[in-house]
């Protein structure tokens, strides 16, 4: 999601984020509800299936984004020491 608000208006940034739960979960009827609501208060919906922030999209899978940036895999979590109080 793009830090850079697309619009002032709180219920229609409201709006945008929920289409774009709804795209990345391929739930149709749910996208063209918000649709119809976005144009009730006179914002222009991003074209069908296209998230409002990225012309490329986001990634598929974010994790494998993340691994693909790091040079060498995370360590292992480490156990805490005993606290001796």
């Amino acid at each position: 999601m793009s830090d850079t608000p697309q619009t002032e208006d709180p219920m229609v940034a409201a709006l945008l984020r929920e289409r774009e739960g709804y795209v990345q979960r391929s739930m149709d009827d749910r996208v063209a509800q918000v649709d119809e609501q976005l144009k009730l208060r006179g914002h222009k919906p991003p074209r069908r299936g296209q998230p409002e922030h990225a012309p490329g999209g986001p990634p598929e899978d974010p994790q494998k984004a993340v691994a693909a940036q790091r040079a060498e895999p995370p360590k292992g979590r480490q156990q805490q020491g005993k606290s001796e109080t």
